[in-house]
């Protein structure tokens, strides 16, 4: 069975909160009185807003391709980074077309409740068609046809999340957090404006999240010779 594993690095659509026009401050206002903390205003969270597909862009996108049998396996990489929101995510649907005809599984840690709501939603506010296999608007939770290895690690315990940094401690695997981390996201694309860097966080986060899941599958980890990066073939 051939996996395709995705992740996504996001990013307000703004830099500062005064950037903001006054109607979208008065939106983020509203959605910063449910997640601020004592004296927090809408302003000092603002950095946050990029977990939000509705006040965030995405800016890296990196999938894995993860195919042959346990002896022959391969992961073949694609790094997709663009400060142009809409172009990115032209790039990604096509490749997801690309995989509607074949049988393989779509595969991330929390993935169903991050990566693919925010890429379905940033897809529709870019004014693009929802590939058939995101299409997933009337189904349950629980038909979703993904793979996700946060559930595969909950084993039914639905109030538990485990970060994918923790997994890889427990199971011995490379950390994806050597360089940066996800909280540190905006400061490297606003600040200092080093997409490249993100793009390669981005990278690492699906190699490991590969590896977790073939430890959890209780099959051997694929060793350096087996990642292949595009621009490497």
């Amino acid at each position: 069975m051939a996996i395709l594993f995705i992740d996504i690095e996001t990013v307000p659509q703004t830099e500062y909160y005064n950037d903001l026009t006054e109607k979208e401050k008065m939106l983020w206002q509203h959605k910063a009185s449910f997640l601020a903390k004592n004296e927090e205003t809408a302003e000092d969270i603002y950095t946050r807003a990029g977990i939000y597909a509705e006040f965030g862009k995405i800016v890296v996108a990196s999938l894995g391709w993860m195919f042959g049998d346990e002896k022959n396996r391969k992961l073949r990489l694609t790094t997709i980074a663009n400060k142009n929101e809409a172009k990115l995510l032209e790039e990604l649907v096509e490749i997801l077309q690309k995989v509607d005809g074949t049988n393989a599984v779509i595969c991330g840690h929390n993935i169903k409740e991050f990566d693919i709501p925010y890429i379905c939603r940033r897809i529709l506010v870019n004014g693009l068609k929802l590939p058939s296999i995101l299409d997933v608007s009337a189904m349950k939770p629980w038909q979703t046809p993904y793979t996700d290895t946060l559930e595969m690690w909950k084993f039914g315990d639905r109030k538990h999340y485990t970060k994918l940094d923790l997994l890889a401690h427990i199971f011995d695997l490379p950390t994806s957090k050597d360089d940066i981390d996800g909280s540190q996201v905006y400061e490297v694309y606003y600040k200092e404006g080093d997409l490249k860097r993100i793009a390669e966080y981005c990278e690492k986060d699906v190699v490991l999240t590969c590896q977790l899941y073939l430890k959890l599958k209780g099959q051997p980890i694929l060793q350096e010779e087996q990642i292949i990066k595009v621009k490497d073939e």
